[in-house]
């Protein structure tokens, strides 16, 4: 199998039932276009039946796990000309981008160097583990963009953080250090920097070793019951930013946001 081949902005790296998924797209901060949100649930996809991995490791690049959703895409924002059952699917690919990798049935890890915001905050609270570069920073800046946090990302922060921290940092929009992510929950652990991906590799590594079978049933168990009423609470939020996304006053919110 070579994996490689199907994907242009995403490398894997494969070796004793570990593989490196490294997402970078190679300008706009690793923005994630409607293209490379498509990529990345593509590549989930194909380790759903690879019973030699045991787990995988996504990162970025060493400047930024991802900037967020790409406001100058045109193909996620230019769309008042399709049908609504058309917007409804675009809108929606970040959440199955961040399904996508939920649901793998291997231990996940998410290896963050740089900065990561928005959309890429949401895709590593998809993951099992997170591992955060200590200069390394986030912060959710959807509702200064005039959309709300979607992605059926809200259950799975607040499953962190709990409620009032969730909605502080979904609704002040504040820059946030490695230290108090770390403190509040969103990563599990803190590294030097440009250690994270070998520090996610080493925990990879060492749950690999276990029988994979037996990982797989303990995460699939865990996340039955820590996600059971994740979607139920979330159904409708892709119509949610699709509503909000296209309002004038989002369209000005996304023009102003530096």
């Amino acid at each position: 199998m070579n994996p490689q081949s199907e994907f242009e902005m995403i490398k894997v790296q494969e070796a004793d039932s570990v593989a490196i998924v490294t997402y970078d797209r190679g300008e706009r901060r690793n923005a994630l276009s409607l293209k490379a949100m498509n990529e990345l649930i593509r590549v989930a996809d194909s380790f759903q039946a690879r019973f030699d991995i045991t787990a995988v490791v996504l990162t970025g690049s060493a400047q930024a796990f991802s900037a967020g959703v790409d406001l100058k895409d045109p193909e996620r924002w230019a769309i008042d000309d399709k049908s609504l059952d058309e917007r409804r699917y675009v809108a929606s690919t970040g959440a199955r981008m961040c399904k996508a990798w939920e649901s793998l049935p291997q231990l996940t890890i998410a290896a963050i160097e740089g900065l990561n915001v928005g959309g890429g905050i949401a895709l590593t609270l998809a993951c099992d583990w997170r591992v955060m570069a200590e200069n390394a920073f986030l912060y959710v800046p959807e509702v200064q963009i005039g959309i709300p946090l979607v992605w059926h990302t809200v259950p799975r922060l607040v499953n962190m953080v709990g409620a009032s921290r969730a909605k502080q940092i979904m609704l002040l929009g504040d820059r946030m250090s490695s230290a108090t992510a770390k403190e509040w929950g969103l990563v599990d652990w803190l590294v030097a920097e440009g250690q994270a991906v070998e520090h996610s590799r080493m925990l990879a590594t060492k749950v690999a070793q276990s029988p994979s079978h037996v990982v797989k049933m303990s995460k699939q168990s865990v996340n039955a019951h820590a996600n059971a009423l994740n979607f139920v609470s979330t159904y409708m939020d892709v119509d949610q930013a699709l509503v909000c996304g296209q309002s004038d006053e989002a369209r000005e919110a996304r023009q102003n946001f530096k």
